[in-house]
């Protein structure tokens, strides 16, 4: 290493941390790395080398590595969540000293993130959790960047996460300081449960078009190739389109056939589903988008749950335009459900820690880099910018104008696939959860009443205060009489 010092230290040298040294080096900024594996380090050197000389200098001792790094030292860790953070930090602690800054950079649970901060601040360091999204590709070019916690931490490297994130020319670069304590792997733990929304509305509109509509793989490829061009227009419409358009080099047909139906599952959705429920947040799209995700890997029982119902016919005759039409307005309409939804928790969560988060800006920030970015980030920028105080984004009047316009259309198609046995798990939900907001007064009352016969839990009147019990028993039987 020369004489002189790096301006960050990256800890961790798996695809992210590997590309976001690379990212950071690019924009100017000489940057140490470091991995337990020294492969991994001489790896990342030599990549750099290659696409530029850039200004990456390895190090395979955690004390030469902390001490090539500029005071106050800044170290970005880009390793899994749990206990691999804890065991890097300690790694690195020995060597650094007061005023210097770790910053995770991992898909954290946000109480770890404070568990930390709080260790770390009585040994004199600050400290970030930072949500980090857009994969490999946008830990290279350009990520979603969601940092929380010490401010002065943030204000440090400001100026590096500015030119690293993934830039708008119209709204500027995807990161901001989100706020407090563990609130920037808060906001990333909400982006992620919005992706696994998504994620399987998209799926389900695909199979709609497949298994009701008939259309063939290639004409799925086209259609989400003509949709990316409108206002579905977002990185998960594109590389589905992409997806249905790859031929098996392995053998006939097409790739996504072979593909077992069976999903890797992470914490964050489940962490979010807890979330909600904790903060009594209604989120059925996000929460089947989960369900959808466990029933599919019970892989070896659907298998043996087929051969039971093979017999059982369902079909349903559709007009192939009409219905290519009708899921792009369905499809639009349990977005428009699942961003409500996703949103909804932030200002929850946010009165509960007293973090100040902003949803317009966290909008913001999605637009590019991350895997949820599109154009429809846009429109949940706007909405905030016209209402800060927006309660849920179904009463946006651009928002309520498009879901009136498109609920028939979804209606129809959870139809559709309801009498072609294809589950729709999230577009049903999502049309639930519209039903259900938009209804002035709706059945759940009688739950109420059943609460207070069974249990004497009591109920409130709608044409007076004050909480009442009735003997329904007393009263079933006087009319019986």
């Amino acid at each position: 290493m020369a004489a002189t010092s790096t301006r960050i230290g990256v800890a961790g040298l798996a695809v992210m941390g590997k590309n976001m040294a690379l990212n950071i080096a690019e924009k100017g900024f000489p940057v140490s790395v470091y991995n337990r594996t020294a492969s991994k380090v001489d790896d990342t050197v030599q990549r750099a080398k290659a696409e530029g000389n850039l200004p990456v200098y390895g190090f395979h001792d955690p004390k030469s590595f902390i001490n090539s790094i500029q005071k106050p030292r800044v170290v970005l860790i880009l390793v899994k969540a749990g206990a691999p953070v804890d065991d890097t930090i300690n790694t690195l602690l020995p060597f650094m000293e007061t005023g210097d800054c770790i910053i995770d950079g991992g898909n954290e649970w946000y109480e770890t993130t404070e568990r930390r901060q709080k260790a770390m601040a009585e040994l004199g360091l600050l400290y970030l959790g930072m949500g980090v999204s857009g994969g490999e590709e946008g830990a290279r070019n350009g990520p979603s960047l969601m940092p929380g916690g010490s401010i002065d931490a943030y204000k440090n490297i400001e100026d590096i996460l500015l030119k690293v994130a993934a830039q708008v020319s119209d709204s500027g670069p995807c990161v901001t300081y989100v706020g407090e304590g563990g609130s920037g792997h808060f906001v990333k733990m909400v982006h992620n449960a919005v992706e696994y929304g998504d994620m399987q509305l998209i799926t389900e509109a695909s199979d709609v078009l497949k298994s009701a509509g008939k259309l063939s793989n290639q004409e799925i490829h086209e259609v989400f190739s003509e949709w990316n061009r409108g206002e579905l227009r977002s990185y998960l419409i594109e590389i589905t389109a992409h997806i249905f358009g790859v031929k098996d080099d392995k053998g006939k047909g097409y790739l996504v056939d072979k593909v077992l139906d069976k999903t890797s599952l992470k914490d964050n959705g489940r962490w979010f589903v807890q979330q909600a429920a904790e903060l009594s947040v209604s989120a059925p799209t996000i929460a089947a988008s989960l369900d959808a995700r466990y029933l599919c890997g019970l892989k070896g029982e659907r298998v043996e749950a087929a051969k039971v119902y093979q017999s059982a016919e369902f079909g349903e005759e559709v007009n192939k335009e009409k219905l290519i039409n009708d899921v792009k307005q369905a499809l639009y309409a349990s977005k428009i459900c699942n961003y409500a939804q996703g949103m909804n928790l932030i200002p929850a969560k946010s009165v509960e820690k007293g973090w100040s988060l902003k949803p317009r800006e966290i909008a913001r920030i999605w637009k590019a880099g991350c895997v949820v970015q599109g154009v429809f980030l846009e429109r949940v920028r706007k909405a905030y910018d016209t209402n800060p105080d927006l309660v849920n984004l179904l009463v946006d009047p651009e928002f309520a104008k498009e879901m009136m316009q498109r609920q028939s259309a979804l209606r129809r198609v959870v139809c559709v696939a309801i009498n072609c046995g294809v589950s729709t798990p999230g577009m049903s939900a999502s049309l639930a959860y519209f039903d259900s907001y938009r209804r002035e007064r709706v059945a759940t009352s009688l739950v109420q009443a059943q609460l207070d016969y069974f249990g004497a839990h009591t109920y409130e009147r709608i044409d007076t205060e004050g909480s009442f019990h009735t003997d329904w028993i007393k009263i079933v039987k006087r009319m019986n009489e």
